[in-house]
């Protein structure tokens, strides 16, 4: 019986993940990882099997009860399986279900964390995700719950919505329903952490403007103190004749 490491492989390119990330994926028999996972980091487990159990949204995706089934039987077969995964492990990542099947066969696990989206699009924005004595606390959300439901609240000083990208639009007219005020700023990332990642700020009544910048891609958004500005430095609003590239993301 082997042991399963659940490594965040971060948000993006493949040096983004951590230094524990890397050792313990170079020692890896078999690796199964998702889809947004940087090819580049097959690099660091070259004689591992790699097998592809990503999810895309609104395409093909793997089920998670056929990902949990794998994982015991390479489990039950090698010393060292890797479960990777985008961005940080317990962050959307279907990482419970994955440690209720390990554990109801007695096989042994460790959670190995992960730079998540969130904290990419933040950098890549040059946003800090909390500002002293105006931005105290971040709520963290996906755009779609289980059922299919949109869902917007004022919890936080600051919203952070993965998965976002196809809903902006009503996004916003569920966070203004919520109490945020129409000009709330908002700042939206997509493919953070990649060399093509891109960046625009909005206000919430400007919002559904975005889904045509970032069509197709893995996007952030950023809602309330940390999607403002920094004082001194120039916006990443970029101009709206940009070709998107055709990219699916990660979903729950």
């Amino acid at each position: 019986m082997g042991t399963v490491y659940f490594i965040g492989a971060g948000p993006g390119a493949a040096d983004l993940i951590t230094l524990r990330g890397a050792r313990l994926l170079a020692q890896a028999d078999v690796v199964l990882f998702d889809a947004l996972t940087d090819p580049a980091l097959r690099e660091f487990a070259t004689r591992a099997t790699w097998i592809d159990v990503g999810k895309r949204g609104f395409g093909r995706a793997t089920q998670q009860l056929q990902i949990d089934a794998l994982l015991v039987r390479e489990a039950q077969r090698h010393a060292c399986v890797v479960r990777l995964k985008g961005g940080d492990p317990s962050l959307f990542g279907r990482l419970e279900e994955e440690l209720q099947a390990l554990a109801a066969h007695g096989i042994e696990c460790e959670v190995v964390p992960g730079v998540s989206a969130a904290l990419a699009a933040a950098a890549a924005a040059q946003r800090p995700l909390t500002r002293r004595g105006r931005g105290r606390s971040v709520a963290f959300s996906t755009a779609m719950t289980e059922q299919g439901e949109l869902r917007a609240a004022r919890s936080a000083d600051s919203e952070v919505f993965y998965m976002a990208g196809r809903q902006l639009g009503a996004l916003a007219r569920r966070l203004c329903a919520a109490g945020w005020p129409s000009d709330t700023p908002a700042c939206v990332v997509s493919r953070a952490g990649w060399p093509d990642q891109w960046a625009s700020d909005h206000r919430l009544d400007t919002l559904a403007q975005a889904s045509v910048l970032h069509a197709g891609r893995p996007t952030v958004v950023l809602v309330g103190a940390a999607a403002l500005p920094v004082a001194g430095r120039p916006t990443k609003t970029m101009a709206g004749d940009r070709q998107p590239s055709a990219e699916t993301s990660d979903t729950l």
